[in-house]
């Protein structure tokens, strides 16, 4: 890769992460659009959105959860079955004719749910039952270690969709929820003894600051819906692009 074009996706990496971690969440499914629009190789998707995924949604972690936002009470049955099958998925590894239509198919319903997002205050919320975030949370885990995606961009329509949590309160568990399956799909990935792109440290950098930028800004000054709307161009654009491959 050539250092103008390294450049130009550091630049495309830092919009992603200001704008996901702005509602908590780490931005894999940006990072796999803008990967690519770049026409980079599938196999470099999955870890490099995860390693990027677990820098962001530390920092949205950190600054939701200083705000005051963090429910433990929702977040722990999602993530106790999540991290073990995050693992699992994350240990598997798709051929390209499976991997890119279902990446495909991710990025677009991920543009549907940034599109549909409402942004406002339901005082009617109850909390699944556990039963029901056990199941919720195996499911999601699965398809996140397998896609490279965290999971939150999942789960946060359906806390606010199933009116299962408030808005600043699903943004503070998606991310930690992103966290936890992000690290265990990207040890299930290193422990099938597959590499890491060597460009991602200067990807990483540029998430770095997009994560500390956005995640400052959305956990108390900026509302969400305006600043995640933009992104869903992007993943429309990428998803049918890997669609048509």
């Amino acid at each position: 890769m050539s250092p103008s074009l390294l450049l130009l996706l550091a630049v495309c990496v830092l919009a992603v992460a200001i704008l996901y971690s702005s509602v908590g969440h780490g931005g894999a499914s940006g990072y796999i659009a803008i990967l690519a629009l770049f026409s980079l190789a599938p196999a470099a998707f999955k870890p490099t959105a995860l390693v990027l995924n677990i820098l962001v949604s530390a920092i949205a972690t950190f600054y939701f959860a200083r705000a005051g936002h963090f429910s433990w009470h929702l977040f722990w049955p999602f993530a106790a079955t999540s991290i073990p099958f995050s693992f699992l998925g994350g240990y598997l590894s798709l051929p390209t004719h499976v991997y890119n239509p279902l990446v495909g198919i991710v990025l677009l319903a991920s543009a549907y749910r940034l599109i549909s997002r409402k942004e406002h205050e339901d005082t009617a919320v109850r909390p699944p039952s556990a039963p029901v975030s056990l199941a919720v949370g195996a499911a999601l885990g699965f398809l996140s270690g397998l896609t490279g995606v965290g999971g939150g961009i999942f789960l946060s329509p359906l806390l606010l969709l199933l009116k299962w949590s408030r808005a600043k309160e699903v943004s503070a568990v998606a991310a930690l929820f992103i966290l936890v399956n992000s690290t265990a799909g990207l040890l299930g990935h290193i422990s099938s003894l597959q590499a890491i792109p060597p460009f991602v440290p200067i990807l990483a950098a540029a998430a770095l600051g997009g994560g500390i930028t956005g995640s400052f800004f959305g956990s108390c000054r900026l509302p969400a819906s305006r600043i995640v709307k933009t992104l869903s161009a992007v993943l429309i654009i990428a998803g049918f692009k890997l669609l048509m491959v």
